[in-house]
Parts: C-alpha cells; sequence; structure tokens
C-alpha cells in the first residue's frame, strides 16, 4: 500500500495538469482579439453604409441635374435641363429648340432670355419673349416639368430634416416624427410701392394656407392691397406653387407676392 501511494500521487497531478491545459485551449478562442472583433464588430460595420447612404440621400434631394419634359411647339421640340443647389436653381439651359429656317434666329434670340429669366424667378412664371411665343410657352412647360421632377425628389430630404428640427420650429409631427404641418414665412420682397412677404402653411406637402403679413398701404396702395392680397392667397392655395396670375391693376403687389411665395416654398422644400 505504502508504494501505490507516490504513484497515485502522480497520476492524480498528471490529470490535473492534462486538463488545465485543455481548459486553457478552450478559453483560449473566446478570448482571442481578431474573433471578439468578428464577433463584436460585424453589426456596425454592416449598419454604417446604410446610414451614409441614408443620409446621402437626404443631402442629395434638392441638388443636381434634372431634365424636363418634351414639349412639342409649331416649330418644334422644346426641352429644358436645370441644376440645382439646396432647391435653388443655379443654371438653365435649352437642350432642346426649335430650328430651321426662321426658327434659328428666334431660338438665338429667346433662350438665353428664357435662362435668364427662369434662374431670376426660380419658378416657371416667366415672361414670354415677344415674338417666340411658341417657343416661350414650349419652354415654360418643359421647365415646370423638371421643377415637379425636382419637387418629387425632396420629401425624403425633408422627413430628414423634420425629425432633427427643434422644438418651436413651426411644424407639428405625427407619433412617427414625420412632418405633419408647419408654417413657413417667406423672405420680404421689395416692391416700388412697399414690401411685400408671405407666410403659408404646409401639410402633406401642399400649401393649407397663405396669408400675407406684409403689404403695400397708404393712399392708393390700400385700396390695391385689399383687391389684390385675398386673391393672391387664394390662388397660391389653389396652384400649390408660386406659378399663379398677377391681379390686374395690382401688378407690383402681385409680383412682389410670388417672389415672398416662392421663398417661403423653398424654406418649405417644395
Amino acid at each position: 500500500m505504502r508504494k501505490s501511494h507516490p504513484i497515485r500521487r502522480v497520476v492524480l497531478a498528471t490529470a490535473a495538469t492534462v486538463s488545465g491545459v485543455v481548459l486553457l485551449l478552450s478559453l483560449k478562442p473566446a478570448s482571442d482579439p481578431a474573433s471578439a472583433a468578428a464577433a463584436g464588430g460585424a453589426a456596425p460595420q454592416q449598419t454604417a453604409p446604410a446610414q451614409e447612404a441614408a443620409q446621402g440621400g437626404a443631402e442629395a434631394a434638392g441638388n443636381g441635374t434634372v431634365t424636363g419634359a418634351v414639349a412639342q411647339t409649331q416649330y418644334g421640340a422644346v426641352q429644358v435641363r436645370l441644376t440645382l443647389s439646396g432647391g435653388k436653381i443655379t443654371k438653365a439651359e435649352a437642350v432642346q429648340a426649335p430650328k430651321g429656317g426662321t426658327s434659328d434666329q428666334k431660338t438665338a434670340l429667346s433662350v438665353p432670355k428664357l435662362n435668364q429669366e427662369a434662374l431670376a424667378a426660380q419658378s416657371a412664371d416667366i415672361d414670354a419673349v415677344s415674338g417666340a411665343t411658341y417657343t416661350s410657352n414650349g419652354y415654360k412647360q418643359s421647365l415646370q416639368s423638371a421643377l415637379d421632377k425636382a419637387k418629387a425628389a425632396q420629401p425624403a430630404a425633408g422627413a430628414s430634416r423634420s425629425a432633427s428640427a427643434p422644438a418651436g420650429s413651426g411644424a407639428s409631427k405625427g407619433s412617427g416624427g414625420a412632418e405633419i404641418t408647419r408654417t413657413v414665412t417667406g423672405s420680404v420682397a421689395q416692391t416700388q410701392y412697399g414690401p411685400v412677404q408671405v407666410r403659408i402653411t404646409v401639410s402633406g406637402g401642399k400649401i393649407t394656407k397663405a396669408e400675407t403679413i406684409q403689404a403695400p398701404k397708404g393712399g392708393t396702395s390700400d385700396q390695391k392691397t385689399a383687391l389684390s392680397v385675398p386673391r393672391l392667397n387664394q390662388e397660391a392655395v389653389a396652384a400649390g406653387s408660386a406659378d399663379i396670375d398677377s391681379v390686374s391693376g395690382a401688378t407690383y403687389t402681385s409680383s412682389g407676392y410670388k417672389q415672398s411665395l416662392q421663398s417661403a416654398l423653398d424654406q418649405a422644400g417644395g
């Protein structure tokens, strides 16, 4: 019995050593840095591109180039292409216009003027060029088509902005955080008879209310303002854009109204 005790101790010690080695080997993969990175770092690597794509898409709305539909006129096709930055027109060009015979001269005369007017007005509410009525009308149709396409690309950006909009921004949000209604005030438009400023309420991307918070006053301006402003407010709601007709006898007020209205629409993302 005494001879067996040392052997027994050796066997037990050897078994304990083997068990310890096996235990260390089994624990090593769990503590391996490469394995930990693969297990814990996989999710962020997959979601980061998606987040970047969402942010990039929001920033892209209202930027880039958009081409309007082809407008067929009596003398040929007209098509307009716009370059946008921050939701504003920075360049307008006619990629198609009537040509051949006297059309060449009329196109050369009218298109540069129409491009300039589109850039200045920031809308399709531009004057026709005298002597090129058909080209002008076709230009405005294609221009409006391009603007409509640009507007259609903006809701995603608007939703992104509304989700992070601070309290008191004038926006009401639903349970999902989507913007429902907001009130936006356009910039002041200075006219020959006084300033004009428009405020609109937008719901679901549409103008639900338009009001004039500044308008020419004093003397005959009071009468013209009382005559024109209610009609302009109604037309803005009906049109859903700044492409509205001027009120006869109140041209300056009408022009100022449309400028301020377009400014409000730009701020609203439309």
